[in-house]
Protein backbone atom coordinates (compact mmCIF):
# COMPACT_ATOMS: atom_id res chain seq x y z
CA UNK A 1 0.00 0.00 0.00
CA UNK A 2 1.25 2.96 -1.04
CA UNK A 3 2.18 5.64 1.70
CA UNK A 4 -0.20 9.39 1.68
CA UNK A 5 1.86 12.67 2.71
CA UNK A 6 1.02 16.08 2.17
CA UNK A 7 0.86 18.80 -0.29
CA UNK A 8 3.57 21.96 0.18
CA UNK A 9 0.58 24.59 1.68
CA UNK A 10 0.17 21.86 4.43
CA UNK A 11 4.03 22.39 5.79
CA UNK A 12 3.70 25.85 4.93
CA UNK A 13 0.71 26.51 7.01
CA UNK A 14 2.38 24.31 9.79
CA UNK A 15 5.59 25.99 10.16
CA UNK A 16 3.38 29.05 10.63
CA UNK A 17 1.33 27.98 13.14
CA UNK A 18 4.13 26.71 14.83
CA UNK A 19 6.22 30.32 14.72
CA UNK A 20 2.72 32.00 15.59
CA UNK A 21 2.49 29.27 18.67
CA UNK A 22 5.99 30.02 19.60
CA UNK A 23 4.91 34.12 19.83
CA UNK A 24 2.16 32.93 21.76
CA UNK A 25 3.47 30.62 24.21
CA UNK A 26 7.16 31.83 24.49
CA UNK A 27 8.07 28.60 24.12
CA UNK A 28 10.52 27.28 21.16
CA UNK A 29 10.27 23.42 21.79
CA UNK A 30 7.48 22.62 19.58
CA UNK A 31 7.91 18.97 18.27
CA UNK A 32 4.76 19.02 15.77
CA UNK A 33 1.86 20.78 15.60
CA UNK A 34 -1.94 19.72 14.39
CA UNK A 35 -3.09 21.17 10.77
CA UNK A 36 -6.84 21.52 10.17
CA UNK A 37 -6.98 20.13 6.46
CA UNK A 38 -10.65 21.20 5.99
CA UNK A 39 -12.22 18.29 6.54
CA UNK A 40 -10.00 16.38 8.94
CA UNK A 41 -6.31 16.85 10.76
CA UNK A 42 -3.03 15.45 9.94
CA UNK A 43 -0.11 16.36 12.82
CA UNK A 44 2.96 17.80 11.02
CA UNK A 45 6.48 17.98 12.26
CA UNK A 46 8.35 20.63 12.86
CA UNK A 47 11.93 21.10 12.32
CA UNK A 48 13.01 23.69 14.61
CA UNK A 49 11.25 26.96 15.80
CA UNK A 50 13.25 29.86 17.45
CA UNK A 51 11.88 33.19 18.71
CA UNK A 52 13.49 36.11 17.10
CA UNK A 53 13.49 39.87 18.56
CA UNK A 54 10.59 42.63 17.77
CA UNK A 55 8.07 40.00 17.77
CA UNK A 56 8.80 37.61 15.75
CA UNK A 57 9.45 33.90 15.62
CA UNK A 58 10.84 31.54 12.54
CA UNK A 59 9.78 27.58 12.21
CA UNK A 60 11.09 25.07 9.90
CA UNK A 61 9.02 22.01 8.28
CA UNK A 62 10.34 19.51 5.90
CA UNK A 63 7.67 18.78 2.84
CA UNK A 64 6.86 14.80 2.86
CA UNK A 65 4.62 13.70 -0.53
CA UNK A 66 4.35 10.07 0.95
CA UNK A 67 5.31 7.79 -1.79
CA UNK A 68 4.24 10.55 -4.57
CA UNK A 69 7.29 11.18 -7.16
CA UNK A 70 7.19 14.82 -5.89
CA UNK A 71 10.73 17.15 -6.70
CA UNK A 72 9.60 19.20 -3.20
CA UNK A 73 10.48 15.97 -1.31
CA UNK A 74 12.50 17.14 2.04
CA UNK A 75 12.44 20.76 1.06
CA UNK A 76 12.49 22.91 3.78
CA UNK A 77 9.65 25.67 4.25
CA UNK A 78 10.08 28.42 6.52
CA UNK A 79 7.73 30.36 7.79
CA UNK A 80 8.80 34.12 9.82
CA UNK A 81 5.94 35.58 11.51
CA UNK A 82 5.63 38.88 12.87
CA UNK A 83 2.76 40.60 14.96
CA UNK A 84 2.52 44.03 14.64
CA UNK A 85 -0.31 46.53 16.35
CA UNK A 86 -4.13 45.15 14.52
CA UNK A 87 -4.30 46.68 10.64
CA UNK A 88 -6.98 45.99 8.18
CA UNK A 89 -6.30 42.24 8.49
CA UNK A 90 -5.92 40.23 10.53
CA UNK A 91 -3.59 38.14 8.64
CA UNK A 92 -1.28 39.16 5.67
CA UNK A 93 0.84 36.43 3.42
CA UNK A 94 3.71 37.88 1.82
CA UNK A 95 6.04 35.66 -0.47
CA UNK A 96 9.84 35.43 0.71
CA UNK A 97 12.55 33.79 -1.42
CA UNK A 98 11.59 30.84 -3.27
CA UNK A 99 8.15 31.64 -3.21
CA UNK A 100 6.39 32.41 -6.63
CA UNK A 101 4.89 35.29 -7.21
CA UNK A 102 1.95 36.09 -10.09
CA UNK A 103 3.13 38.57 -13.18
CA UNK A 104 1.07 41.11 -11.12
CA UNK A 105 3.40 40.44 -8.24
CA UNK A 106 1.03 38.93 -5.81
CA UNK A 107 2.28 35.92 -3.50
CA UNK A 108 1.06 32.45 -5.55
CA UNK A 109 -0.79 31.05 -2.79
CA UNK A 110 -3.64 30.15 -4.08
CA UNK A 111 -7.19 29.41 -2.85
CA UNK A 112 -7.15 26.26 -0.70
CA UNK A 113 -3.83 27.45 0.38
CA UNK A 114 -5.18 30.80 1.66
CA UNK A 115 -8.09 28.68 3.54
CA UNK A 116 -5.87 26.22 5.27
CA UNK A 117 -4.04 29.35 6.29
CA UNK A 118 -6.82 31.21 7.69
CA UNK A 119 -8.53 28.14 8.91
CA UNK A 120 -5.43 27.34 11.11
CA UNK A 121 -3.80 30.63 11.79
CA UNK A 122 -6.83 33.34 12.63
CA UNK A 123 -7.99 31.83 15.76
CA UNK A 124 -4.57 31.74 17.32
CA UNK A 125 -4.40 35.86 16.28
CA UNK A 126 -5.11 38.24 19.28
CA UNK A 127 -7.84 40.50 18.16
CA UNK A 128 -5.72 43.59 18.64
CA UNK A 129 -2.98 41.95 16.83
CA UNK A 130 -2.29 41.36 12.50
CA UNK A 131 0.02 38.47 11.71
CA UNK A 132 2.46 39.01 8.92
CA UNK A 133 3.41 35.96 8.03
CA UNK A 134 6.51 35.52 5.10
CA UNK A 135 6.65 32.04 3.49
CA UNK A 136 10.44 31.19 2.90
CA UNK A 137 11.45 28.18 0.16
CA UNK A 138 15.20 28.54 -0.06
CA UNK A 139 15.51 25.86 -2.51
CA UNK A 140 12.41 26.98 -4.35
CA UNK A 141 13.72 29.20 -7.29
CA UNK A 142 16.02 26.50 -8.12
CA UNK A 143 13.57 23.72 -7.90
CA UNK A 144 10.98 25.77 -9.65
CA UNK A 145 13.75 25.29 -12.43
CA UNK A 146 12.35 21.88 -13.30
CA UNK A 147 8.94 22.68 -13.71
CA UNK A 148 6.66 24.97 -16.26
CA UNK A 149 5.74 27.06 -13.69
CA UNK A 150 7.14 30.23 -15.48
CA UNK A 151 4.92 29.27 -18.35
CA UNK A 152 1.99 29.56 -15.97
CA UNK A 153 2.71 33.18 -15.05
CA UNK A 154 3.94 31.38 -11.39
CA UNK A 155 7.96 33.77 -11.40
CA UNK A 156 10.89 33.12 -9.13
CA UNK A 157 10.14 29.97 -7.06
CA UNK A 158 7.26 27.36 -6.18
CA UNK A 159 3.50 28.14 -5.79
CA UNK A 160 1.20 26.80 -3.37
CA UNK A 161 -1.48 25.38 -4.93
CA UNK A 162 -3.45 22.37 -4.88
CA UNK A 163 -7.20 21.41 -4.36
CA UNK A 164 -6.39 18.84 -0.68
CA UNK A 165 -3.92 18.52 1.54
CA UNK A 166 -3.44 15.01 1.12
CA UNK A 167 0.03 13.80 -1.76
CA UNK A 168 -1.56 10.72 -3.22
CA UNK A 169 0.59 8.85 -5.74
CA UNK A 170 -1.52 9.31 -9.33
CA UNK A 171 -0.17 6.60 -10.42
CA UNK A 172 -1.21 4.17 -7.88
CA UNK A 173 -4.19 1.85 -8.50
CA UNK A 174 -5.31 1.32 -5.03
CA UNK A 175 -6.23 4.98 -4.78
CA UNK A 176 -8.98 5.04 -7.75
CA UNK A 177 -11.50 5.11 -4.57
CA UNK A 178 -10.52 7.82 -3.36
CA UNK A 179 -10.88 10.11 -7.10
CA UNK A 180 -14.22 8.70 -7.12
CA UNK A 181 -15.33 9.31 -3.78
CA UNK A 182 -14.63 12.90 -4.23
CA UNK A 183 -16.20 12.62 -7.67
CA UNK A 184 -19.42 11.32 -6.42
CA UNK A 185 -19.38 14.27 -3.76
CA UNK A 186 -18.95 16.68 -6.02
CA UNK A 187 -21.19 15.66 -8.54
CA UNK A 188 -24.48 15.66 -6.04
CA UNK A 189 -23.86 19.87 -5.83
CA UNK A 190 -21.80 20.60 -9.42
CA UNK A 191 -23.56 18.40 -12.31
CA UNK A 192 -21.19 19.97 -14.37
CA UNK A 193 -17.78 19.39 -13.56
CA UNK A 194 -13.76 19.94 -15.09
CA UNK A 195 -11.85 16.82 -15.47
CA UNK A 196 -8.07 17.63 -14.46
CA UNK A 197 -5.08 14.89 -15.30
CA UNK A 198 -2.39 16.89 -13.45
CA UNK A 199 -1.30 20.11 -11.39
CA UNK A 200 -0.68 21.78 -14.91
CA UNK A 201 -4.35 20.66 -15.90
CA UNK A 202 -5.13 22.50 -12.35
CA UNK A 203 -2.96 26.14 -13.39
CA UNK A 204 -4.73 26.22 -16.76
CA UNK A 205 -8.42 25.85 -15.13
CA UNK A 206 -7.31 28.51 -12.64
CA UNK A 207 -5.97 30.69 -15.27
CA UNK A 208 -9.21 30.08 -17.37
CA UNK A 209 -11.42 31.37 -14.17
CA UNK A 210 -13.32 27.82 -13.57
CA UNK A 211 -14.19 27.64 -10.54
CA UNK A 212 -12.42 25.75 -7.76
CA UNK A 213 -15.10 23.74 -6.31
CA UNK A 214 -16.12 21.96 -10.39
CA UNK A 215 -12.49 20.59 -10.63
CA UNK A 216 -11.74 16.87 -10.26
CA UNK A 217 -8.48 15.18 -10.61
CA UNK A 218 -8.49 11.94 -11.87
CA UNK A 219 -4.67 11.01 -12.64
CA UNK A 220 -4.61 8.72 -15.28
CA UNK A 221 -8.05 7.11 -14.87
CA UNK A 222 -9.98 9.14 -17.10
CA UNK A 223 -12.51 6.48 -19.01
CA UNK A 224 -13.43 4.98 -15.00
CA UNK A 225 -13.72 8.31 -14.04
CA UNK A 226 -15.95 9.51 -16.83
CA UNK A 227 -18.18 6.58 -16.63
CA UNK A 228 -18.34 7.23 -12.96
CA UNK A 229 -19.90 10.52 -13.96
CA UNK A 230 -22.18 9.31 -16.07
CA UNK A 231 -23.77 6.66 -13.69
CA UNK A 232 -24.07 9.83 -11.16
CA UNK A 233 -25.83 11.73 -14.09
CA UNK A 234 -23.44 14.08 -14.41
CA UNK A 235 -24.65 16.70 -17.05
CA UNK A 236 -20.97 17.67 -18.49
CA UNK A 237 -17.67 17.12 -18.40
CA UNK A 238 -14.48 19.48 -19.16
CA UNK A 239 -11.79 17.48 -19.99
CA UNK A 240 -8.65 19.32 -19.60
CA UNK A 241 -5.24 18.44 -20.14
CA UNK A 242 -1.39 18.09 -21.70
CA UNK A 243 -2.46 16.89 -25.83
CA UNK A 244 -0.18 14.30 -25.28
CA UNK A 245 -2.02 12.56 -22.58
CA UNK A 246 -5.51 13.64 -23.82
CA UNK A 247 -4.93 12.35 -27.06
CA UNK A 248 -5.21 8.63 -26.49
CA UNK A 249 -8.50 8.84 -26.04
CA UNK A 250 -8.63 9.66 -29.56
CA UNK A 251 -7.02 6.01 -30.13
CA UNK A 252 -9.53 4.50 -27.64
CA UNK A 253 -6.63 4.53 -24.80
CA UNK A 254 -8.83 5.33 -21.66
CA UNK A 255 -5.96 5.29 -19.15
CA UNK A 256 -3.77 7.46 -19.84
CA UNK A 257 -0.56 5.63 -17.88
CA UNK A 258 2.63 4.88 -20.27
CA UNK A 259 2.93 2.24 -18.60
CA UNK A 260 0.05 0.51 -20.05
CA UNK A 261 -0.05 2.39 -23.78
CA UNK A 262 1.48 4.61 -25.37
CA UNK A 263 0.53 5.15 -29.09
CA UNK A 264 0.88 9.58 -29.32
CA UNK A 265 2.91 9.65 -32.04
CA UNK A 266 0.32 6.92 -34.24
CA UNK A 267 -2.48 8.67 -33.02
CA UNK A 268 -1.14 12.41 -34.07
CA UNK A 269 0.27 10.38 -37.57
CA UNK A 270 -3.22 8.95 -38.45
CA UNK A 271 -4.78 12.41 -37.88
CA UNK A 272 -2.55 14.05 -40.03
CA UNK A 273 -3.43 11.30 -42.89
CA UNK A 274 -6.98 12.45 -43.01
CA UNK A 275 -5.36 15.77 -43.80
CA UNK A 276 -3.81 14.05 -46.99
CA UNK A 277 -0.18 14.46 -46.41
CA UNK A 278 1.55 11.58 -46.86
CA UNK A 279 5.11 13.31 -46.24
CA UNK A 280 4.21 14.79 -43.01
CA UNK A 281 2.90 11.52 -41.58
CA UNK A 282 6.47 9.94 -41.92
CA UNK A 283 7.86 12.66 -40.02
CA UNK A 284 5.82 12.40 -37.10
CA UNK A 285 6.29 8.76 -37.11
CA UNK A 286 10.10 9.56 -36.72
CA UNK A 287 9.86 11.66 -33.84
CA UNK A 288 9.71 10.68 -30.35
CA UNK A 289 7.67 13.21 -28.12
CA UNK A 290 4.30 14.49 -28.89
CA UNK A 291 5.40 18.13 -28.22
CA UNK A 292 8.29 17.56 -30.78
CA UNK A 293 4.78 16.47 -33.25
CA UNK A 294 3.25 19.49 -32.31
CA UNK A 295 6.14 21.61 -33.49
CA UNK A 296 7.07 19.99 -36.39
CA UNK A 297 2.97 20.43 -37.32
CA UNK A 298 3.33 24.09 -36.53
CA UNK A 299 6.49 24.35 -39.05
CA UNK A 300 4.09 22.60 -41.39
CA UNK A 301 0.89 24.58 -40.70
CA UNK A 302 -1.05 21.76 -40.21
CA UNK A 303 -1.48 21.87 -36.38
CA UNK A 304 -4.51 23.69 -35.83
CA UNK A 305 -6.61 21.63 -37.82
CA UNK A 306 -4.39 17.99 -37.13
CA UNK A 307 -5.70 19.07 -33.04
CA UNK A 308 -9.08 21.04 -33.48
CA UNK A 309 -9.68 17.37 -35.09
CA UNK A 310 -8.17 15.21 -32.51
CA UNK A 311 -10.35 17.72 -30.15
CA UNK A 312 -13.37 16.75 -31.55
CA UNK A 313 -12.83 12.83 -31.50
CA UNK A 314 -11.57 12.80 -28.01
CA UNK A 315 -15.06 14.19 -27.62
CA UNK A 316 -16.98 11.81 -29.53
CA UNK A 317 -14.69 8.52 -28.12
CA UNK A 318 -15.31 10.06 -24.36
CA UNK A 319 -19.05 10.53 -24.95
CA UNK A 320 -19.33 6.95 -26.89
CA UNK A 321 -17.95 5.54 -24.34
CA UNK A 322 -19.69 6.53 -21.16
CA UNK A 323 -22.73 5.97 -23.29
CA UNK A 324 -21.04 1.84 -23.79
CA UNK A 325 -20.60 1.57 -20.28
CA UNK A 326 -23.03 3.93 -18.22
CA UNK A 327 -26.16 3.77 -20.93
CA UNK A 328 -25.93 7.04 -20.78
CA UNK A 329 -25.35 10.96 -22.81
CA UNK A 330 -22.81 12.69 -20.88
CA UNK A 331 -21.35 15.89 -22.52
CA UNK A 332 -17.93 16.30 -22.80
CA UNK A 333 -15.63 19.08 -23.77
CA UNK A 334 -11.97 18.88 -24.66
CA UNK A 335 -9.44 21.56 -23.75
CA UNK A 336 -5.58 20.67 -25.39
CA UNK A 337 -2.46 22.59 -24.18
CA UNK A 338 0.87 22.01 -24.50
CA UNK A 339 3.96 21.48 -22.06
CA UNK A 340 4.21 25.27 -21.22
CA UNK A 341 0.22 25.49 -20.46
CA UNK A 342 -0.76 26.93 -23.88
CA UNK A 343 -3.78 26.31 -25.10
CA UNK A 344 -3.35 24.45 -28.42
CA UNK A 345 -7.02 23.49 -28.70
CA UNK A 346 -10.14 23.19 -28.32
CA UNK A 347 -13.62 21.63 -29.65
CA UNK A 348 -16.89 23.42 -30.03
CA UNK A 349 -18.21 22.10 -26.83
CA UNK A 350 -15.57 22.95 -24.86
CA UNK A 351 -16.33 26.89 -25.82
CA UNK A 352 -19.82 25.96 -25.17
CA UNK A 353 -18.62 24.91 -21.50
CA UNK A 354 -16.35 27.67 -20.90
CA UNK A 355 -19.14 29.94 -21.31
CA UNK A 356 -21.54 28.37 -19.25
CA UNK A 357 -19.35 28.55 -16.01
CA UNK A 358 -18.32 32.02 -16.37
Amino acid sequence: MARKGYTLPVFAVAAAKAALVCLQNGTDVILSVTVDLLGEVAEILVEQVASLESRSALAIALSDPGDNLDLTRNTPIWAWVKLLPREDEALVLEAGEGLGKTAGGEAAIYSYARRLFEANLLPLIPEDKTAIVRIILPEGRQLAERTSNAAFGILEGLALLGTSGISQPMSAADHLEEFRAILQDKVQRFPNLVFCIGSNGYSVAQRLGIPEEIIVSTGNWLGAMLVEAGLYQAESVLLLGYQGKLIKLAGGIFNTSSHLADAKLEIIAAAVALKGDISAVQAILQLNTADEAYKKLVELKLADAVFAGLAEKISQKAENYVKKYADRFLKVGVILFDRQGKIISQDTKAKELLDFYS
